[in-house]
């Protein structure tokens, strides 16, 4: 299978769950690896003042270069992707990009391993699974931990 791995560059599991993924002969997109030589998109690649823009500087950073090949990059690969895993803890831009793939029609894992806050709307995905073996389960893997 095809997994796109959406979280946040905060999260702890995330490459975690990546390698799993892939010992277990699933392609993987990784935003914070996406291509050889490629250690991701960051805001700060743009301006080091990014956390204090204002409304109307970051509608014009979105239109930089690097913001446009950063989302052509990920864009791409969740096209390509044939499901999503959502590792949670996460935020905004991972919640767009699993709820434009089930959009899609593509399957959606929401990967809670620590405590998190509920959410009803989760019931849009596939599966809400607690390990790494349920999300091994969940997609089709052969369980190699």
């Amino acid at each position: 299978m095809k997994i796109y791995v959406a979280s946040s560059w905060r999260n702890e599991y995330q490459q975690g769950v990546v390698s799993i993924l892939r010992n277990n002969g699933h392609e993987v997109y990784d935003f914070r690896n996406p291509k050889p030589g490629d250690t991701g998109f960051a805001w700060s690649d743009i301006s080091e003042n990014w956390k204090s823009w204002s409304p109307e500087e970051f509608r014009i950073a979105l239109n930089h270069s690097v913001a446009k090949s950063g989302f052509k990059l990920d864009f791409d690969a969740m096209k390509w992707a044939d499901a999503c895993v959502l590792v949670l803890p996460c935020g905004r831009s991972a919640h767009t990009e699993a709820g434009w793939m089930k959009g899609q029609g593509k399957k959606v894992f929401v990967f809670m391993i620590c405590k998190q806050e509920p959410e009803l709307m989760y019931k849009i995905y596939d599966d809400t699974v607690c390990s790494y073996s349920e999300l091994l389960i969940a997609c089709g893997a052969n369980l190699i931990i």
